[in-house]
């Protein structure tokens, strides 16, 4: 009887195609449908199934409560700052929360929510969300806002997108929300000439890419790429060193060219993270910096300063990407109808030792 009533209420909180147009259409039965969306594991169903299922109710715009709200603004009017509902999707290294960059605007997100008298309801990574599972969990509940640090796949951001009526991005390159960060392929050419005006010319580059999992598409390669082509200077590619943002890999490859005795003067990582995982497999092979190789790293995360030695980089705002993306949120909650904007924060460059 329980069970009979926990699919009943599924299936009167799914609305606008019905729980039969799903079954159709993933080709199983209305029961293995309600137990896909009730998380039923009492029967046996194979991952292909449920694949099925999600993917057909992702094609049929099946929608939760959040999509009945979301089409009734007026009910949103006499809400409380204490029943809107604000997540975050974080976007995360392979060390998942360790990464101080994330952490730091994730801090001036919670904190100046908590200014504007706001709280964060929940908190999920990108890699999470790809689960259809704890994609559908997570938004069966009406949520009003959301700050997204993770571009996402297409199919997960749409269906966000459809469930959630205001979303502000962090360098997420969505152009049809807005969006606060700063400008990468500049920060990439900034470090590049600081180099160059040390007197480097064979420049490595360490460093990562988003969803796309190919560094060619980062915009701060492409801010190297395209200094290094200006000042007339050759690129090495043995020098490019895609550690997918793991200091592991990172080290690795590092020590790799160590023992290769195949080295530029200079790196350039675009993480002051890789940057210190870079100056510590320098240490361990004997290298001196910068005496041997100059090293500059990009964020200015609090413990760069204590690197041996102390990194040079470049100071990313990190706590203010989150208050501005807040502020975004909010005027958004707030009827601002405007086209979408891309805010860009200033950048500065801070010397220290490693270069």
């Amino acid at each position: 009887m329980l069970r009979n009533k926990m699919i009943s209420t599924i299936e009167r909180e799914w609305t606008m195609s019905t729980i039969r147009d799903v079954a159709k259409l993933a080709n199983v039965s209305t029961a293995t449908v309600s137990r896909v969306l009730n998380n039923d594991t009492k029967y046996k169903m194979t991952r292909e199934t449920r694949d099925r299922v999600w993917q057909a109710v992702t094609q049929l715009n099946y929608k939760t409560r959040t999509g009945i709200t979301k089409s009734s603004p007026n009910s949103k009017r006499n809400e409380s700052k204490e029943d809107i509902k604000i997540g975050c999707v974080l976007s995360v290294t392979k060390k998942k929360y360790n990464d101080p960059y994330f952490m730091s605007i994730l801090s001036g997100v919670e904190s100046h929510l908590i200014d504007m008298g706001y709280q964060l309801s929940f908190l999920k990574t990108g890699a999470e969300l790809e689960n259809n599972q704890n994609l559908y969990s997570t938004f069966s509940e009406p949520v009003t806002g959301l700050v997204l640090m993770e571009a996402l796949g297409a199919e997960t951001y749409q269906f966000i997108k459809q469930q959630v009526p205001y979303i502000v991005g962090i360098d997420t390159s969505r152009e049809d929300i807005d969006n606060v960060g700063y400008d990468h392929f500049k920060v990439a050419s900034m470090a590049v000439k600081h180099l160059i005006s040390r007197g480097h010319k064979k420049i490595g580059y360490i460093g990562g890419s988003g969803i796309t999992k190919d560094i060619r598409t980062s915009r701060r390669y492409n801010g190297y790429y395209a200094t290094m082509i200006s000042e007339g200077l050759t690129i090495n590619p043995d020098w490019v060193i895609d550690c997918s943002w793991d200091e592991d890999i990172c080290i690795q490859t590092v020590n790799t060219l160590c023992n290769d005795k195949n080295l530029p003067t200079a790196f350039f990582a675009a993480s002051d993270l890789m940057a210190m995982a870079t100056l510590s497999t320098l240490y361990n092979n004997g290298y001196v910096v910068p005496d041997d190789l100059a090293v500059m790293g990009l964020s200015n995360i609090e413990v760069s300063k204590y690197s041996n030695p102390p990194l040079t980089t470049i100071e990313i705002p990190t706590k203010d990407i989150g208050v501005v993306a807040v502020d975004l949120l909010i005027a958004r909650m707030s009827k601002d109808k405007t086209l979408p904007k891309n805010v860009i924060l200033p950048t500065s460059l801070i010397l220290r030792s490693s270069t």
